[in-house]
């Protein structure tokens, strides 16, 4: 998972003036927590990275504790393919009692990133609390919410719960490496009916802290940016270094880097990037928020646009944006090179395509010997969820109570996440608010990777009564 809430931090910072009491301390455990607390431990301590681990195993473990709150077989689907043995995934159905309203998913992605025991501080397959955070891989990239899913539906089951709408969960595999066996797309691609809903709730939404206990911004995410790769190949017939010249693969190759690096995409707006740079902008009171406000009323401001630019988070969520990530070339250090070639890693604005980002790259470049081609996977064209006050405003009424005086902005991902797969077959996909990170990202992806304590039991309750006001309002 990619920095989901770009351009939040920002925000956060700018509303640090809210009056937020500190995070009280944690009460004692009560026992439907301390049943919670077993599975998360479960989830994290199952390794589900691509090299060692088994999604498929994790999504079994998962199975069996539902079977034991009351599921039935055929409410349960546990799926993978011979090629993929270890990168499976489960998709569970508790049925509604509303004929007309359609089903809401819950999302989430069972692999995480890869960790190596010599590198973390402590064991990152072990759920470990020390100082007011849980530590392991996976504990924020996203088991938590994985857990949380699966425990309300453990929950729902046993108390009884008839929800109006149809609650689906799916659980896959394959979200964190590009080139695995991804798990929503495969159920998009051949499972559609098994998983259609009139929306979705997955990562990607949350709040963030100043970086000292105070919460100062919760976010929804509407809308993501869709990632492609792309190779750029020079090729020629080399020859001896001792004779130079012009036509060198390497310094082509590096002249059609340099236009990447320059080229400008030009500014897009959609509702949701045009309601975040308003509200954020409208909260700040400087000379960058003014711009933020001016650029969301008239986006060919080219003055506000230099200005909101200058912030890397906000140029990004302006626009697609390429940028060279890999680097290859020569075959010996006495010859002149025959080949040279590099990966630029495009986030791909929602709404355009895949292939008109290759022509856009081609025409900046301008140099036919450049080869551009799109590497696979190819992903599907972003299509933005809308703003609609069914999901936003339940959102915004439940912020209010749990956190009283902090904002729910709505924003858009600059990465991108196993939602634009469902959002291809026509599922509107939100990161759900709720649970919170520090500004800096909580070693996601990285080393220590840790969450709040609070975060997660907090989380955990927030996100059962937004589900639950969504479900009973089917």
């Amino acid at each position: 998972m990619p920095m989901r809430i770009v351009g939040v931090l920002s925000l956060a910072m700018a509303v640090q003036t809210v009056g937020i009491a500190q995070e009280p301390p944690m009460a004692p455990l009560r026992p439907d927590q301390t049943t919670f607390l077993a599975l998360y431990k479960e989830l994290v301590e199952t390794n589900t990275t691509l090299s060692a681990g088994s999604c498929t195993l994790a999504a079994e473990h998962i199975a069996a504790h539902l079977k034991a709150a009351g599921f039935q077989d055929k409410d349960i689907t546990l799926f993978s393919v011979p090629d993929h043995p270890r990168e499976g995934g489960v998709v569970a159905v508790l049925g509604g009692t509303s004929k007309s309203a359609k089903p809401m998913l819950l999302l989430g992605h069972l692999d995480v990133v890869e960790a190596k025991r010599e590198d973390w501080a402590r064991d990152p397959f072990t759920l470990i609390e020390e100082n007011g955070y849980f530590y392991g891989r996976g504990v924020a990239d996203m088991k938590a919410m994985d857990a949380t899913w699966v425990d309300m539906l453990i929950r729902f089951k046993k108390s009884g719960y008839h929800p109006k709408r149809t609650i689906k969960l799916a659980l896959t595999c394959g979200e964190e490496t590009t080139n695995a066996f991804n798990g929503a797309q495969w159920l998009a691609k051949n499972k559609p009916d098994l998983i259609a809903a009139a929306f979705a709730l997955n990562e990607g939404g949350g709040g963030r802290t100043d970086g000292h206990g105070k919460l100062v911004v919760q976010s929804i995410q509407v809308g993501e940016k869709a990632a492609q790769n792309y190779r750029l190949e020079t090729v020629n017939a080399g020859g001896h270094s001792s004779i130079p010249i012009r036509a060198n693969a390497i310094y082509e190759l590096a002249d059609a880097l340099t236009k990447v690096r320059d080229h400008e995409f030009p500014v897009k707006m959609s509702d949701t990037t045009r309601a975040f740079f308003a509200k954020a902008g409208a909260s700040r009171g400087d000379e960058l928020g003014r711009a933020m406000v001016a650029l969301s009323q008239n986006p060919g401001d080219k003055a506000a646009e230099a200005i909101v630019s200058k912030d890397r988070s906000y140029h990004s969520m302006l626009r697609t944006t390429c940028v060279a990530t890999l680097l290859e070339g020569g075959h010996a250090n006495n010859a002149l090179p025959q080949r040279a070639a590099a990966n630029v890693n495009c986030r791909i604005f929602p709404g355009e395509t895949v292939e008109g980002t290759q022509a856009a790259l081609v025409a900046a470049i301008g140099d036919t010997d450049v080869k551009v081609t799109p590497v696979p996977p190819i992903r599907p064209v972003a299509v933005p969820p809308p703003l609609d006050p069914n999901i936003i405003g339940p959102a915004e009424a439940l912020v209010a109570k749990y956190f009283p005086g902090v904002p729910l902005v709505p924003s858009m991902s600059t990465g991108a996440t196993d939602g634009i797969f469902l959002e291809a077959i026509g599922i509107p996909v939100y990161g759900a608010p709720g649970g919170w990170g520090d500004p800096d990202g909580n070693g996601v992806h990285g080393l220590n990777e840790r969450r709040s304590v609070q975060s997660v039991y907090i989380g955990r309750d927030f996100l059962t009564d937004l589900v639950k006001l969504y479900a009973d309002a089917g």
